[in-house]
């Protein structure tokens, strides 16, 4: 039974979350604010965990940068705030998705299907963790090897950590300063332009045609995926 953290301080909108969730064969767990919410987050060991911006004790996007730290639980942002710059905000702290106040209910449980879907891939002990097998080339992150017909291809350490953030997050866009920050660090969050040269060193050792990539697609503005 996948288990939910629902974190959200507006009691009605728990409550109808719970019903509908437990309803569905969820499991659900709810904090009120930041600290209930990390206390959960590390004893209850959610599935994925849904949560609004809005806390009393704590900035949501802050609360995401903290999870972050020691965890890769799928994070489903649901908020009133429609703005841009606070979806921005929410992705490139590490959230997985964003729903705008009002939803349909439809709509966030087929969310969160996909969520624990991409929680079950992602389990430590599932072949897809350790070895990714593409058309091209082959990648074992628990040796740090790639693959192709021509054997194995050589990668700089700034290679292999861009390349690894790719592709443990299969289909899901990684926005560029996250990419910047996990891979060079915060101080380097606005440098694009070294996103863009080792994309093109990776796609020339990896993609049949690095001009017309297969596996590696940038989304112009944003930032990039990999598609397996």
């Amino acid at each position: 039974m996948p288990r939910v953290l629902v974190v959200e301080d507006d009691v009605q909108l728990v409550r109808a979350l719970k019903i509908n969730l437990q309803a569905r064969s969820y499991e659900v767990e709810e904090a009120s604010d930041a600290g209930s919410a990390l206390r959960l987050a590390a004893t209850c060991k959610p599935d994925v965990i849904v949560l609004d911006l809005g806390l009393p004790d704590m900035d949501g996007v802050e609360l995401i940068r903290v999870i972050r730290g020691w965890s890769r639980v799928p994070i489903l942002v649901l908020s009133a705030r429609h703005m841009s710059e606070d979806k921005v905000r929410a992705l490139d702290a590490g959230a997985d998705d964003y729903v705008t106040k009002p939803f349909s209910m439809d709509e966030l449980l087929a969310r969160l299907r996909a969520a624990t879907r991409r929680r079950r891939q992602a389990t430590a002990d599932t072949p897809e963790l350790t070895v990714v097998t593409t058309d091209g080339f082959t990648i074992d992150l628990a040796a740090k090897k790639v693959q192709r017909d021509s054997g194995t291809v050589r990668l700089t350490p700034t290679e292999w950590h861009l390349l690894e953030v790719l592709v443990t997050s299969p289909g899901r866009l990684v926005s560029q300063r996250a990419l910047l920050r996990e891979v060079w660090g915060p101080t380097y969050a606005e440098n694009t332009n070294y996103l863009r040269v080792y994309m093109a060193q990776l796609r020339r050792k990896l993609e049949a045609d690095p001009a017309h990539p297969r596996y590696l697609i940038t989304e112009p503005g944003m930032g990039y995926r990999f598609e397996p």
